[in-house]
Parts: structure tokens; C-alpha cells; sequence
């Protein structure tokens, strides 16, 4: 049955009514990309054509609730001003009717063609997954053009996030899964013509290529080679939590190695957190014009506690990261926020001192840069406080469900830290890129930035102006 409960009409009208209450919470993001009204999730299509960046992204207008997933649309001319897009993609046909889930988006031959997961769910409690095109008009609207991939062999309905992109003669897709014995997988796809598609098997999960049990499904995969390395970014559900590391309900995680393009196999080192803050999950990356691999990620966790998060009130929920540029160094990823944030600061302030006479700094739009040896505190509106050891990084933050204080680690030498605010949110880039710990947090406004400690520091900082979406 067709999801007759979500349609243009019903959709239009809760922006109507939804998007001036979500701008009058004090939390709603000053310079982040968030949505209007309703739940957003994964970041989806990020790519440049046709002289604009694009980035779709999970959505769901009627309510704070992971239902009814459309895929929303912005666009950006200098990754920096966001306009709104037609809607793309709703839930309107019989291969997608419980959500058009996450994918990927590529230029064929001068058509943006967007590749996509058509989730369907039956009444006994099983589902299946589809993988799907979707091609713009001359007009801008996207024409769906059905199902390419069904459900392979061997897998549960857990097959979903499909990214894309062109080698040589052929166009490659990987994929997350879920394999019959309950573990998770990433599966490699090629074709010629995006219509007809060879399974070429599982380049990498639970049980493979070295790995022990590494959880029961991997989602949002994006593989992409950075300074002669092969990057696997992923998602894996179920992965064991560590003292310090891998925190999160479900974690974002990257493997670093060799692709064979020969033997289409893939060599790589053991998973490594993308991100240690206590949101972050579904990175996608693209190209800019320039060549730089670019990152966005959803500051958000599925099956956290998101229900619990204040923003719900005001009728939205979660926002997305800032854009970072990757790098690669001896085969890790680093992450920095992209230059054209620096368009946002208004004059820079200076401190060298001891953290305890620090001035209070206004946290509800900041960038900071500051360099120390550690042993010092900082705290962000009594709500987030970081603690900077020489050798450790420890963020705290109270539960949402029951007020005890919940950790996340970042361990090794810490030299220097980039952090930027918004008004509910927190990125922490450590040793120029190093590490990052991604937050979102609920402070009273206006909210402060305290230091404490014997220790020196010298910090330079911005305020940042407001960029909203147009």
C-alpha cells in the first residue's frame, strides 16, 4: 500500500505552521544547516554540478519522529550562503512507501541522478530494500525512475545508503548491509549504465578482510582514495563500546588501506572513531572544483537520546555539522573546518595568560583557537565541559534521561584546539585536525565560555555572524 499520509499539501503546510516556531527557539542554529520544521537525519546527494553545490538530506516534515523520509534539498554557490530546493524525493510509490532512505547523488552525462534506498516494510514485521534512481527534469523536479538493484542473495532487508561514482568505463556502488548470519557488510556493486548492476561481493564488515566481530550492520559507507590511500568511511551498528572509544549507541568509523581496482578487494588497518563527540554519525564527502574532499555529517545518533532533546518543543530536531575538509596523513584522516567558515568572523581577540583569568567568552556564535599544555577546564555554559589534560581530552555532558554526567575520550598528545559554537552546538578539531569531538548541547542564552585552571593559554577568537538558509 501507497503511504497515503505524507503529500505535498500536508508537507506544505506544516512549514507553514512549523518553521516560525522552530525560529524562535533560542537554539535553533545561527550558521548550521538544519531543518525548517520536523526531523532531519543523514546527509545525503552532497556533490558540485552545474556550477552549484548540492546536499539533499533526510527529512521528515510532519513531525519529530524517523518516519516518512523524504529527501529535502539545498544548494550553495560558495558552500557558505545555502538557498532551499524543491523538495526531491517523497515516499509515493510502492517500492519506497515506508521512506526514500540515504544515497548518493552524480552527474551522468550533464543529469543530476540521484541514487537512493526505497525502504518497504510489511505487516508481519519483515522488511525489504530496493536501490533506486531518480533523475532531474528540465524543469528541476526529480522523475523517479524505479528500482535498479533489488534485494541481493545472502542478505536481510537491511541493504541500504548506496554511494556512487565513475571509474574508467564503469560506474561503482557501494552499499551497507546485513548478512544472513547478522553481521554487517559493505558490498560492492558496478555497472556500466546505471541500470544494470553485477554484485561483486563484500569488500569489508564484520568478519572480513581481518576484522573480528565488528557489529550487526554498516551503514552510510563512502569510499574515496586521499593521498595515495583508500578511505572507508562507515557507520557500524553494534560494534562493542571500549572504555574510550566508540561511546556512542552507534558509531561513525573509517578504515584506511588499498583499493585494488584490478581485483576489486580492499586492504586496509582496523577501524578508527571518526569522531569521539556525543553526536556524529552518517558522514557523506564530495569533490569541490578545486579538488578538496569535503565531509558533512549529521550531529545526531539514531536510538540515543534524541526523543529527550528540548529542540522537540519548538518542533525540530537535530542539525548537521559543519562542512570539514579531509586530509591524509601517513594513512589517517584529518578534519578541519572548511576556509570559507572564516567569511563569518567578525574581529579577533586576543589572550595569553593563565586559564583562570581568562575573560568569559560569548559561546552562542564562536570560534576559538587556543594553544596550551593542558590541565585546564573549559566550560561551556555549565552544560558541556571539556577537561584538557596533556595527554587526554574528557567531555562531559548530563544525561537528558537522568541527569548523570556522561563522558566521551579523546586520548594522545593535545597541542591545540579549534572549536566552534553555535547555539547548540559544540565541534572540537584537536591538533589541527587530528581528532574531532562533534556535540550538540542546551544551554541557557546567552550562553558563556569559562576557563579554569593554573595553567597558561593564548587564545585567538571571532564571533561569527548569523548565515541562515535562504
Amino acid at each position: 500500500m501507497i503511504n497515503s499520509q505524507i503529500s505535498l499539501p500536508a508537507i506544505l503546510l506544516a512549514v507553514m505552521r512549523g518553521q516560525p516556531k522552530a525560529q524562535q527557539d533560542a537554539h535553533y542554529p545561527g550558521w548550521h544547516l538544519a531543518p525548517v520544521t520536523g526531523l532531519m537525519n543523514d546527509p545525503n546527494g552532497f556533490i558540485h554540478f552545474n556550477g552549484r553545490y548540492h546536499l539533499f538530506y533526510q527529512w521528515n516534515p510532519l513531525s519529530c519522529q524517523h518516519q516518512h523520509k523524504c529527501w529535502g534539498h539545498w544548494s550553495s554557490e560558495d558552500l557558505l550562503h545555502w538557498q532551499h530546493e524543491p523538495l526531491a524525493l517523497i515516499p509515493d510509490s510502492d517500492y519506497d512507501r515506508n521512506g526514500c532512505y540515504s544515497g548518493s547523488a552524480i552527474d551522468d552525462h550533464g543529469r543530476l541522478t540521484l541514487c537512493y534506498t526505497g525502504n518497504v516494510k510489511f505487516d508481519e514485521g519483515t522488511r525489504t530494500a530496493f536501490q533506486c534512481l531518480a533523475v532531474q527534469n528540465a524543469e528541476g523536479r526529480f522523475e523517479k525512475q524505479g528500482p535498479v538493484i533489488a534485494l541481493p542473495e545472502g542478505y536481510t532487508g537491511h541493504v541500504r545508503d548506496p554511494k556512487l561514482w565513475r571509474c574508467g568505463q564503469h560506474w561503482y556502488m557501494v552499499l551497507g548491509a546485513q548478512d544472513l548470519g547478522r553481521r554487517g557488510k559493505v558490498l560492492l556493486f558496478r555497472s556500466a549504465d546505471l541500470r544494470e548492476w553485477e554484485n561483486m561481493g563484500e569488500i569489508a564488515g564484520s568478519d572480513t578482510g581481518g576484522l573480528g566481530a565488528a557489529g550487526y550492520m554498516w551503514e552510510c559507507p563512502d569510499l574515496f582514495t586521499l593521498d595515495h590511500h583508500t578511505y572507508l568511511l562507515c557507520c557500524p551498528q553494534g560494534l562493542p563500546q571500549e572504555p574510550q572509544r566508540f561511546r556512542n549507541t552507534y558509531s561513525s568509523a573509517y578504515l584506511s588501506g588499498k583499493f585494488d581496482e584490478q581485483t576489486l578487494t580492499f586492504q586496509h588497518g582496523p577501524l578508527h572513531e571518526l569522531d569521539a563527540g556525543f553526536e556524529f554519525y552518517a558522514p557523506q564527502t564530495t569533490l569541490t572544483v578545486d579538488g578538496r574532499r569535503l565531509l558533512v555529517g549529521w550531529m545526531g545518533v539514531p536510538d540515543g537520546e534524541e526523543m529527550s532533546q528540548p529542540t522537540i518543543g519548538y518542533g525540530w530536531l537535530h542539525q548537521m555539522t559543519c562542512l570539514r575538509e579531509l586530509s591524509s596523513r601517513n594513512g589517517k584522516l584529518y578534519q578541519q573546518p572548511i576556509v570559507e567558515l572564516q567569511a563569518l568572523r567578525g574581529d579577533m581577540q586576543t589572550y595569553e595568560g593563565r586559564a583562570n583569568a581568562a575573560p568569559w567568552l560569548s559561546a552562542q556564535r564562536l570560534e576559538l583557537r587556543v594553544e596550551s599544555s593542558g590541565g585546564i577546564t573549559l566550560n561551556f555554559a555549565d552544560t558541556l565541559i571539556l577537561e584538557w589534560q596533556h595527554d587526554q581530552l574528557r567531555l562531559a555532558r548530563r544525561s537528558l534521561h537522568n541527569g548523570e554526567w556522561l563522558f566521551r575520550y579523546w586520548t594522545g598528545a593535545v597541542r591545540g584546539l579549534h572549536i566552534l559554537c553555535d547555539h547548540s552546538s559544540v565541534e572540537i578539531f584537536i591538533n589541527d585536525g587530528e581528532g574531532v569531538m562533534s556535540s550538540r548541547y542546551f544551554p541557557t542564552q546567552p550562553a558563556l565560555l569559562t576557563f579554569s585552571g593554573d595553567n597558561p593559554l593564548r587564545a585567538r577568537y571571532w564571533s561569527l555572524h548569523a548565515c541562515p538558509v535562504e
